[in-house]
Order: structure tokens, then C-alpha cells, then sequence
């Protein structure tokens, strides 16, 4: 989450900013924001209580075919149900909120994601998300510019440093920290190679994972790989001639499908860790059981938060609205939930200050200080007093496939902060943005 109000950094410029560019939506008149982009005194369509207003609220995503819809789809689904809760226990100051009229499907195209934000940017208050770091990344100007607040389907660093970006939990950076010390302490890894994407998902890994191996003097090299299970001989064949200790995955499902099982077809007997985004269920059903013997014994998980199934009063809600059976649950509905406490929280302090529009969101942003979780997350984690150093949350957990989990993943060490995350100071995204 951006820590807008935090003094000393963006502030300043996004209260300059509101200042300079003309008011969009609600006025001194209609303090409460019917009118704004976004805000209705007409109902939501299906509406819990049709005397309630309706606040829109916009996603972007991988839906359908890109290399994230397998996160995409289930984060959205996950989102419509943290807010149907909302309006069930009565909406936010009169109105209701609605999460369904303005989604659409990037396919994890950059161009694309940046025409369908234009396409429905007049008609939302917020945005509840938009995946992709670099995609995110593309529309930030015009975020900006529209003072439209948004959350990342994503893990960047740089959304620490970002006023209109309400991110939550570990960023890349960090986690890839944890990730090659968990490997030093557990497994005495002296040698470290990264297969990513060539993006800002990538390279924010990449720059976490580096310090790492640098703090603990590992043979350290990385290779950019394209999106597709197919496409990966290349990345395969330099494992194969480096052999490194432990390879980190920064990558989609697909890929790691690909990567992990024809390299240990072909003799590697190292460690792989996924990043946040490599995981899904689906890899445990390959039709080439070798493929699902190779990512039962070589691979682990880095994660944000805990899996679907946890036992916390956060997970039991989402589950309660949700009503998933059979093999339909995964983490990445986890996410989608995650991700909405935040907005909430803003959301709930723009009303109550009768600010319902974007400019009130934004001073909201500087006034909240602490989020609620319900526990899916430590208490530390929804602390957003400070400034992105001393507030950005550090923590990941391990996990590894097991097929007796509902969710297909294992928690084997749960939230830590390595040596490197612990001692790192963030002062600067850990990449700088494409």
C-alpha cells in the first residue's frame, strides 16, 4: 500500500496536485460524492438494498489466455465476493459497491491493459485491481493524473513509493531476499541462479536475489526467459550447464511446469523456489507424471500470506462467501481478498470525512495508518505509519506441493524475515519501473 500520508515523500505532490487539476465529481454541495466518476444515487445492479447508492469500482486483469489467468480469474472472483460481504453487512455510508460491471480481460497484453484503462477510467471512483507490474506501470501517469487510486495485482517495490497504489504484503524485492537466504540456511546453497521474466515482476526479483547472494558471497547469474511452458529449452539448458545450488523461478505456472520438469528429466538435481505469481494447483495435475514427481521433490514456494485453507477469521470469511467445493479452491483467491482490505479501509475514511470522490480517497490515503486484516496477515503488516523503509512489510513464508492440502501447497516455515531483508534498506525501488 502506498504510505501517502506519510510526510517527507509524494505527499506534497499529490496535495499539489489535487489542487492544480480540476475537481472530478463530487463538490462542496454534494459533499457525500453522488455525481463523481463512479458514484451513483442509482443502485448497483443486483443490489443487496435498492435504496443504497452504488460506488463502481474498476478491474484489469488475465482472465482468459495470458500467462497469469490462472491468477487473474480467481483474484477477481475473490474480489466480487469481499465486496458482495461489504454490501451484505449494510455497504459504506449509504451505498453499495460494485465490482462487476467494469472488468475486462488484458490477456497480460501491456497496450492492451492501457487502452481498457481509458475505456472505463470516467467510470469508476477506484480501481479494485489491475495485474501486471509493468502493465500497472503503463497507466501509472494517467493514474496519476486522474487521481485514481488502484490496486496492484502485483508485488513491485516500487508501489511502496506510489501515492495512487494501495499494495499489500511482501514486495518481489524482499521476498527473493528471503527466498536465497532460506536457501543458504537451509540447504547451504553456494550458488544461486534466477530464471524471470524480462518485466518489472522480473527484474524486482532479480534485484532482491542479487543482494542477497552478494551479502552471503554466492556465485549469482540470472536468466530472462519468455512466457510459455514451451519456450523454455534455453533457460532449461543453462541450468543444466551451471547447475546452481537453487534456482529461483520468477515466472508463471506454466513456466515452471516446463523448467522444473525438463530439467530434472535431463539430470539437474538442485532446488527450485517460485516467486508469489509460479504457483497453481494445476501443477500438481499434469499428465506427465514425471513432470509432477520432479515439482513434488524439487520445487518450493515463496509466499505473501497463508493459503486458502488457513485458520484465520480473514480465510474463514472468504471461504463462508465464497462457498467453493471440489478442487475449485486456490491461493490466488487468497489474493484477491487480501488485496481489498486496503481499499476498504480508504474508502470507509473518505466517507466519513463526506469526501466520497477521488480527491477525498487520496486525502484518505494519508490518514489511514493501520489495516485490518482479520488476521490474514500479522498485525505488523497492516502498520502504514513511516515512511516505505521502516513501513514496508518483510515477511515470507515457505511452502512446498503436497497433494493432501486443499490448495495443493504446505506451509514449512511460516512468516520470517531473512538476514538480508532484515538488514536491507529501502530508500529507492529495488528496480526502477519500465
Amino acid at each position: 500500500m502506498p504510505r501517502a500520508f506519510r510526510p517527507g515523500r509524494l505527499g506534497t505532490a499529490v496535495a499539489a496536485l489535487v489542487l492544480a487539476l480540476s475537481a472530478c465529481g463530487g463538490s462542496a454541495e454534494d459533499p457525500a460524492g453522488a455525481g463523481a466518476p463512479g458514484v451513483t444515487d442509482e443502485p448497483c445492479p443486483n443490489a443487496v438494498d435498492k435504496s443504497k447508492g452504488c460506488i463502481y469500482l474498476g478491474v484489469i486483469s488475465d482472465l482468459t489466455s495470458g500467462p497469469f489467468h490462472l491468477l487473474g480469474a480467481p483474484t477477481t472472483k475473490a474480489q466480487q465476493a469481499f465486496w458482495r460481504r461489504v454490501n451484505q453487512q449494510g455497504g459504506i455510508a449509504g451505498y453499495e459497491i460494485d465490482v462487476t460491471r467494469y472488468v475486462v480481460d488484458s490477456k497480460y497484453d501491456v497496450d492492451t491493459h492501457q487502452r481498457l484503462y481509458r475505456q472505463i477510467r470516467g467510470k469508476v471512483l477506484a480501481m479494485a485491481q489491475t495485474l501486471g507490474s509493468s502493465h500497472t506501470a503503463r497507466i501509472l501517469p494517467e493514474l496519476r493524473a486522474d487521481k485514481m487510486i488502484a490496486v496492484p495485482a502485483s508485488w513491485s517495490s516500487a508501489w511502496e513509493f506510489e501515492d495512487v497504489i494501495l499494495e499489500s504484503g511482501v514486495n518481489y524485492c524482499f521476498e527473493s531476499m528471503n527466498a536465497v537466504d532460506y536457501a543458504v540456511d537451509s540447504w547451504r546453497a553456494d550458488s544461486v541462479m534466477v530464471v524471470h521474466f524480462d518485466n518489472d515482476y522480473g527484474k524486482d526479483a532479480v534485484a532482491g536475489a542479487r543482494a542477497a547472494a552478494q551479502r552471503r558471497k554466492l556465485s549469482f547469474k540470472t536468466v530472462a526467459t519468455p512466457p510459455g511452458a514451451d519456450k523454455q529449452a534455453a533457460a532449461v539448458a543453462e541450468i543444466l550447464a551451471e547447475r546452481p545450488d537453487a534456482v529461483l523461478l520468477a515466472v508463471g505456472p506454466a513456466e515452471v511446469g516446463g523448467i522444473v520438469s525438463q530439467a530434472v528429466k535431463q539430470g539437474y538435481r538442485g532446488r527450485f523456489i517460485g516467486s508469489t505469481p509460479s504457483w497453481s494447483r494445476t501443477l500438481l495435475e499434469l499428465k506427465d507424471p514425471q513432470a509432477v514427481t520432479a515439482i513434488k521433490q524439487s520445487f518450493w514456494k515463496v509466499s505473501p500470506w497463508k493459503p486458502y485453507a488457513a485458520d484465520t477469521p480473514g480465510h474463514s470469511a472468504m471461504r463462508a462467501v465464497l462457498g467453493l467445493t471440489g478442487s475449485e479452491p486456490n491461493d490466488n483467491y487468497t489474493s484477491g481478498w487480501v488485496w481489498s482490505y486496503p481499499l476498504k479501509a480508504v474508502i470507509q475514511r473518505a466517507a466519513a470525512n463526506g469526501e466520497l470522490t477521488r480527491e477525498g480517497l487520496l486525502k484518505a490515503m494519508r490518514q489511514v495508518t493501520r489495516i485490518d486484516y482479520e488476521g490474514m496477515l500479522p498485525a505488523e503488516a497492516g502498520d502504514f505509519s513511516g515512511d516505505p523503509d521502516s513501513a514496508a512489510f518483510r515477511g515470507s513464508l515457505m511452502s512446498v506441493p503436497d497433494a493432501k492440502e486443499l490448495t495443493g501447497i504446505r506451509i514449512t516455515k511460516d512468516f520470517f524475515v531473512g538476514p538480508t531483508a532484515k538488514a536491507h534498506r529501502l530508500t529507492a525501488p529495488c528496480a526502477p519501473l519500465q
